[in-house]
């Protein structure tokens, strides 16, 4: 008989072998993941029990959905490449430095606002994948691009991709049948308790993410900017704190008012347009302009030219699904 924590081990150990190979080997993915995927063949077949029918069954399923997630991803870099070669980056990036010279400024718009939309609308960690060579494109050191697109990929997930974990992921995770007869005991339903976890999980994800921006900034100005300093990133505390409310609010409402499709997508798109209209006007915007050390500004000679190096750095997708 095998212990719980062993199975807990072995279920664990194709994740562990991969973080493995991948961090500490450094072994490119299309080497070290046939391995992950070999070992977690063995252990379904041999510690599962499953038939090998349903292994290979199971493993198509997983081709289908990472095509899936690639067919969005390539168009995510379809169109920054065809932004970069019509040249309309560089309006993007005259637009952006019209609203606000200031990195901090632009970071929130493009990453926070802008990536949160995007998040809704398509997930699979498309924002990443759009967001950061955007930024690249406007000026922003590689690694800083990307960790933006990263930090912001934690309030809008859970209703990205039009609301696809929690519509998909709650009711394919939980058997509906047999909690029908529990739910109707208490005069309740399927959908009422769907719209009960898509309420709370709102609301909590608000709560903390109205905070996000804020901590954005601090990273964003802690380990890129020429003095190294927490303090210059929450000298723009005010102006980050109400681009997060300007976002959450939207969001938290939408998500308990109208369900679990669009929290991601309404708060993306009225957080945009309001945060952008009040970078405009000078709203809550300190009025020290803050930017990147001269020699880690992105190339100025081709806009979207940085955008190799953002891929060097974080790989074509530079991100995780949903």
């Amino acid at each position: 008989m095998i212990s719980n924590t062993l199975l807990a081990l072995l279920a664990f150990s194709p994740i562990l072998l991969a973080a493995i190979l991948l961090l500490v080997l450094q072994w490119p993915a299309k080497k070290a993941m046939p391995f992950a995927f070999g070992l977690t063949v063995v252990i379904a077949l041999f510690v599962w029990d499953m038939s090998a029918t349903r292994v290979i069954a199971s493993s198509l399923q997983g081709i289908a959905m990472s095509v899936s997630l690639l067919w969005i991803i390539f168009g995510a870099i379809l169109l920054l490449n065809t932004l970069k070669h019509t040249g309309a980056i560089t309006a993007i990036r005259n637009g952006f430095t019209a609203i606000s010279p200031d990195r901090r400024v632009q970071a929130i718009i493009a990453a926070w606002c802008f990536g949160s939309f995007i998040e809704g609308a398509s997930g699979f960690g498309t924002p990443a994948a759009v967001a950061a060579p955007l930024m690249v494109a406007l000026g922003f050191p590689a690694l800083a691009a990307v960790l933006m697109g990263m930090m912001i990929q934690s309030t809008p997930v859970s209703f990205g991709a039009v609301g696809t974990p929690i519509v998909v992921g709650v009711t394919g995770g939980l058997d509906t049948q047999a909690m029908a007869p529990g739910l109707a005991s208490v005069g309740s339903d399927w959908p009422a308790y769907l719209q009960l976890v898509t309420g709370n999980v709102a609301i909590l994800h608000a709560i903390t993410g109205t905070l996000m921006p804020v901590l954005m900034t601090m990273m964003l100005t802690r380990f890129f900017g020429k003095n190294r300093s927490w303090k210059e990133g929450l000298e723009i505390a005010p102006f980050a704190l109400f681009a997060g409310l300007a976002f959450t609010i939207p969001y938290a409402l939408t998500g308990v008012l109208l369900g679990p499709e669009f929290p991601s997508l309404l708060g993306g798109l009225v957080g945009l347009a309001i945060v952008v209209t009040a970078a405009r006007k000078g709203f809550f915007i300190p009025a020290s302009r803050w930017d990147f050390p001269e020699e880690k500004e992105g190339p100025t000679h081709e806009p979207g030219a940085g955008l190799a190096a953002l891929y060097t750095t974080a790989g074509p997708a530079g991100s995780q699904p949903d």
